[in-house]
């Protein structure tokens, strides 16, 4: 067997060298498997092996201050001047390429790509060592369960990163003129690599087209038996969640609902959030709640090095009120993005939204903003005494509840109004909201003859983006609420972001840097090719061509050379 062990692999078009805590060396000699590396020959080896292929790394924190869920404090609070909490969050915030970071920063672009190709990485030597096991690993029972994660695996983190570091997907035509990122399905044996030939670099049409191979390879064989703790696999429920908002984002509806019904049933409400049984004694005890794989919603948990918890605390970028001020003789309005998502009502409850009621935290005084229990940290202790370790977050990128939303979209653009209404009234109801959800209360909150005064409702480009199907009227409210909603069940994790490519929503952001008096203002339009999130520079200076060149990446003839892999992050103290 020729190099089938987890610890060479392809990463972000780089020959990287390591895949285990410490990094281990390369080896000049690629036919060759070192004695201390274990190969991939046996079937309990490969759902082992697939466990290190989940991603460490999470654009939520790049995403969420891309959009439109966060303002800075500079500008709320008038007597603040506080810096970012990493250089890097400054650039985001102002939609400028990121690349004042080190390697080992976390939430960093870098990261995300490295430890998303990494995973990929992995489900290609895992498929390759099945391949080598079995003649027909898809119908070996032994075998068939792995072979079905990892296609799917494959699948979902190409799926994050073209959402990410390209643009949204349209409509046939014009996706198929949008450079996506590279479709990577072998694992590498040599050092220089051109990742941006058309045998890798695709168009989003086409990324989109190789995603849906290796879901539909894979969806139908997981078997949730194999796994010791489903949610921390993609199970049967997560497979059938990432399949609905995939062709959510494809506009394929009958089959979004389809697959949401899969994992949700007809009704819904038992596989929902229990808001109401969440301990609240400490933080501790609701995370750990919220956190529990056992619980039906958690359909799939993602362990990351993230550092949002403290960003949230540094007290720059924040969910808070918002304001009034002038600049170059015009003025300009904040919205509350407390209201929006918290304390505003909503179409069948006033003020607080329920189920947030006493689960929301302050640093240093309530003009500072909230942040919520669900992004407080773990931390892992690597000495006790000097008080350092790495700290985690725990994201869900899949539940019923997320799911639910995605079922009532697709509902609603199928021309069943009512069934996407009683979908978006489960959701209230397992939120802790108790009145009934009705169109008039839906039209009332979401009054587009209003709009100038209405927070509630953005300003969508869908025909612009390629949506055949425009939708108007009272679709329109319920389309609104269901942005909402989904506005507020996705809050710290950056899923907002996608909804903002997706329909071509305007976001406007107002910063003042902290040694400056003056306030800035700017706007990212439907058109806008700095939606499209720059490929780390590390990676462009490797030879990838950057990704807002034209809005989309644009195919050179660059090749990549070796590099090691850094995703380890540096040790933090803890708080």
């Amino acid at each position: 067997m020729k190099l089938k062990n987890i610890y060479t692999f392809l990463s972000a078009g780089l020959v990287c060298c390591g895949l285990a805590a410490t990094f281990a060396a390369c080896t000049d000699k690629l036919d060759e498997v070192p004695d201390n590396r274990t190969e991939i020959d046996e079937p309990d080896k490969v759902y082992r092996l697939l466990t290190s292929a989940y991603p460490v790394a999470t654009p939520a924190v790049i995403c969420e201050l891309s959009g439109d869920n966060y303002v800075d404090d500079n500008v709320v609070v008038p007597a603040t001047h506080n810096d970012a909490y990493e250089r890097f969050h400054e650039q985001a915030y102002k939609w400028v390429d990121i690349d004042d970071y080190s390697i080992n920063s976390d939430d960093t672009p870098y990261q995300v790509w490295e430890a998303y190709y990494a995973g990929i990485a992995v489900c290609n030597h895992a498929i390759e060592a099945m391949l080598e096991m079995s003649p027909a690993p898809a119908i070996d029972p032994q075998l068939s369960s792995a072979w079905g994660e990892a296609h799917v695996l494959r699948a979902y983190l190409h799926f994050i990163l073209v959402n990410v570091f390209a643009e949204s997907y349209k409509d046939e035509a014009q996706s198929s003129k949008d450079v996506g990122v590279p479709y990577v399905t072998k694992s590498e044996t040599v050092v220089h690599v051109d990742y941006s030939t058309s045998e890798y670099l695709h168009s989003v049409k086409e990324t989109y087209d190789l995603i849906e191979k290796d879901l539909l390879e894979g969806i139908d064989l997981i078997d949730d038996s194999k796994f010791k703790v489903a949610a921390y696999h993609f199970n049967k429920n997560a497979a059938c969640a990432f399949a609905a908002r995939f062709y959510l984002f494809k506009r394929e509806y009958a089959k979004v609902v389809s697959y949401a019904n899969e994992c949700l049933g007809s009704t819904p409400l038992p596989m929902l959030r229990k808001w109401n049984a969440i301990n609240q004694n400490t933080i501790d005890s609701r995370l750990n709640d919220y956190n529990d794989h056992t619980i039906p919603c958690n359909f799939l948990i993602q362990s990351t090095y993230s550092l949002q918890d403290r960003m949230l605390s540094a007290c720059r970028y924040a969910t808070n009120n918002g304001t009034t001020f002038t600049s170059n003789g015009k003025t300009w309005t904040v919205p509350s993005t407390l209201d929006i998502l918290i304390t505003g009502g909503g179409p069948n409850w006033s003020g607080w939204f329920p189920c947030y009621d006493g689960n929301l935290f302050i640093w240093g005084g309530q003009e500072y903003g909230v942040w919520m229990f669900r992004v407080y940290e773990y931390f892992e202790y690597t000495d006790k005494i000097a008080g350092i370790g790495y700290v985690h977050m725990l994201y869900q990128p899949f539940t019923a509840d997320k799911t639910l939303l995605d079922r009532a979209e697709a509902e609603l653009y199928l021309g069943d109004r009512d069934a996407a209404i009683q979908d978006l009234d489960y959701w209230t109801t397992s939120h802790m909201v108790t009145s009934q959800l009705t169109l008039s209360g839906i039209k009332n909150k979401y009054n587009r003859n209003a709009r100038n005064g209405n927070i509630y409702v953005s300003d969508l480009h869908p025909r612009e983006m390629g949506f055949q199907k425009v939708l108007e009227g009272d679709d329109q409210s319920v389309l609104d609420c269901i942005l909402h909603f989904r506005r507020i069940e996705s809050l710290y994790e950056g899923e907002r972001w996608y909804d903002i490519k997706r329909y071509g929503i305007t976001v406007y952001h107002h910063y003042r840097g902290p040694q400056e008096d003056e306030i800035h203002t700017d706007s990212l339009t439907w058109d806008d090719p700095r939606r499209v999130l720059q490929l780390p520079n590390n990676v462009i200076e490797a030879g990838m061509p950057g990704s807002r060149a034209t809005g989309a990446s644009v195919a050179g003839g660059a090749s990549y050379v070796s590099k090691p892999l850094s995703i380890v992050p540096a040790p933090y103290s803890a708080k």
